[in-house]
């Protein structure tokens, strides 16, 4: 949690949270992400005048239990003077402990965000899904929680001025923004009508054009001009022997075929990002074998 210090900003974890937008649709699959159509509603996790805190914390966390289909779980809810922002207890459950910050006792309105994050890692330690580092699961978590349809109240958490900051959560600003973006192309989602962070909605349209370059990458149709002069030149490479890919950031990399003929390329799916091999031989339709995006290619 960065009270008061430097916000990070940028998309320096974005290679982590891709591949954990992949491991959460091989872990549910397709139609596992699309039972989360609908987000977290403000209403079921705002606190009213005069709500009792211990009550309404418990009535919050509630609200993210069922929006996370976890019907056996219960948090039961508790506050501490701490370093972060919130703590869980993992266990066989039905009862997980959580533990807040005890800045929360007066700022109420945040309580949601560090909720969501915390039943978050219960939903992650029942679906078995974690990576090998703590830092790689403290970015996994988020992104699960943004993806599914929680993590825009963290985003909203983020305010930052001359004097002060905040931010829950260990992605970027940004790269909630992109996570949110991604989930709202996926559902036609306006995530406009949740802010209440003048930071926030700025950070997610950063996010949302970030997101956006990752739709039009080479060698999807949709990639602008210079993104095709570039793969042209790459496959030319390729094709005439070169080493590739001459960047480490090309999202594509050509192989030959197992018989040393056919000249191939793989790119991962815009929407999963699985890794989808197709021969390079032109205009042709792709088929994401994780997802089932069907996606139009200028190989």
């Amino acid at each position: 949690m960065a009270d008061g210090g430097p916000v990070e900003h940028g998309f320096p974890h974005l290679e982590t949270v891709r591949a954990a937008v992949t491991a959460l649709y091989r872990r549910l699959s397709y139609d596992g992400v699309r039972s989360f159509a609908t987000s977290v509603a403000p209403a079921d996790v705002a606190f009213t005048d005069g709500e009792d805190l211990h009550l309404g914390a418990q009535r919050v966390a509630r609200a993210l239990v069922a929006h996370f289909r976890l019907p056996d779980a219960r948090l039961v809810v508790a506050f501490r003077d701490m370093t972060h922002a919130a703590e869980v207890e993992l266990t066989a459950g039905p009862e997980f402990f959580v533990e807040l910050n005890d800045r929360f006792r007066t700022h109420r309105a945040d309580i949601g965000a560090a909720l969501a994050h915390e039943v978050a890692h219960v939903y992650l330690h029942r679906l078995g899904l974690a990576f090998p580092t703590t830092a790689e699961n403290e970015i996994l978590t988020d992104t699960v929680t943004t993806y599914l349809g929680a993590g825009w109240l963290l985003l909203d958490a983020y305010r930052e001025d001359r004097l002060t900051s905040q931010k829950l959560g260990y992605l970027t600003p940004e790269e909630f923004g992109y996570v949110l973006a991604r989930r709202a192309a996926l559902f036609g989602e306006d995530p406009s009508v949740w802010f209440s962070s003048a930071q926030g909605y700025p950070a997610y349209l950063r996010g949302r054009e970030r997101a956006g370059r990752d739709a039009r990458r080479a060698p999807l149709a949709d990639a602008g001009w210079t993104a095709r002069r570039r793969y042209a030149l790459d496959r030319r490479l390729a094709a005439n022997g070169h080493p590739h890919p001459a960047r480490p950031d090309s999202p594509y990399e050509f192989t030959r075929s197992a018989d040393g003929g056919e000249l191939r390329v793989a790119f991962p799916c815009p929407l999963c990002g699985q890794r989808i091999g197709v021969p390079s031989r032109g205009r042709l339709r792709a088929r994401c074998g994780l997802c089932g995006t069907v996606l139009e290619c200028e190989t």
